[in-house]
């Protein structure tokens, strides 16, 4: 699942003009789902063609065939490689097929109970139309359909928000370095990678470098339902924490470690990265510019 640069300088300018920048990943969701729906669609009209019904046996010769890519059986069985791998400590493909055929078989049968329980009270058709051909779809086949478009879409979601943090994080560091004008020696992104000196094997997101001393900066994006994301930070020695929003909690326990802490979603909140450096001797030059026109300038040299 593909962040562009587009996407990545879109987040970046919003979440350093104090802006929401969630809006760019809900409409890259919404492609990504829609364009998936369409091409589900269209293989569902192929396959009932060619038969009367989709019954248990013909969705698994369609949908959980042996030949199709692992997240594509996964997928249309209505779990997620996650599970599947806590489930069974794997996700190999021998694995992945059985776990799916058993969860579909499952999930088919209760589905087969609730419409034999509900058939007078509620009643489902699914039309289907692609160039021409029409097919219908009764109440089991339509929630087969439904149930494997909601559990793509939570795939989706995690897997966006996912890769957008790890795309965003270090650029949006650069962005504010540049913004501020810190000779390149004073700090090192080449790390932005597992770190796998430290006992504990973890992600490292930046450093800034003072008489040979290292400062560790980690940014997430997090929000007010996510807390967790932030007790990860005070258990890891950071020195720097910017932050999309930051509980009160959060900031005084940050106020109590010593971390000095930027949230980004306050008024001019970046500016707060000034003071920062101020006290930690980083050399910088005040930033006096007009923020839209430089923010464009500087991540069109970091990622074109």
């Amino acid at each position: 699942m593909k962040i562009t640069n587009q996407v990545v300088k879109n987040i970046i300018t919003r979440v350093i003009q104090s802006q929401d920048y969630r809006i760019e990943i809900v409409n890259l969701l919404n492609a990504e789902f829609l364009q998936f729906s369409i091409d589900f669609f269209k293989r569902i009209v192929d396959a009932k063609m060619s038969a009367k019904t989709i019954d248990m046996e013909w969705y698994k010769q369609n949908f959980l065939a042996e030949n199709l890519p692992s997240n594509d059986i996964i997928i249309h069985s209505g779990l997620n490689k996650k599970t599947i791998s806590n489930m069974y400590g794997s996700a190999r493909k021998s694995i992945v097929i059985e776990a799916s055929n058993e969860h579909f078989d499952t999930l088919y049968n209760s589905i087969c109970h609730l419409v034999e329980n509900e058939q007078e009270k509620v009643d489902l058709t699914l039309t289907i139309k692609f160039q021409g051909v029409s097919v219908d779809l009764s109440i089991s086949e339509s929630l087969i359909v439904i149930n494997t478009l909601a559990v793509k879409r939570a795939e989706l979601r995690g897997g966006l928000w996912s890769t957008a943090g790890k795309r965003v994080e270090k650029y949006l560091v650069l962005t504010l370095c540049h913004l501020f004008q810190i000779p390149s020696e004073y700090y090192d992104s080449s790390n932005f990678v597992k770190d796998r000196e430290k006992n504990v094997d973890r992600e490292v997101d930046f450093y800034f470098i003072k008489e040979n001393k290292k400062y560790l900066c980690e940014v997430k994006l997090m929000g007010k339902g996510n807390p967790e994301s932030a007790d990860a930070i005070f258990a890891r020695n950071t020195n720097i924490f910017i932050a999309d929003t930051l509980s009160e909690q959060n900031k005084n326990q940050c106020n109590q470690l010593g971390i000095y802490w930027i949230t980004l979603r306050e008024p001019n909140g970046y500016l707060k990265f000034e003071q920062i450096l101020r006290d930690l001797s980083i050399p910088y030059t005040k930033y006096k510019g007009y923020l839209q026109d430089d923010l464009n300038k500087i991540l069109d040299l970091l990622l074109d």
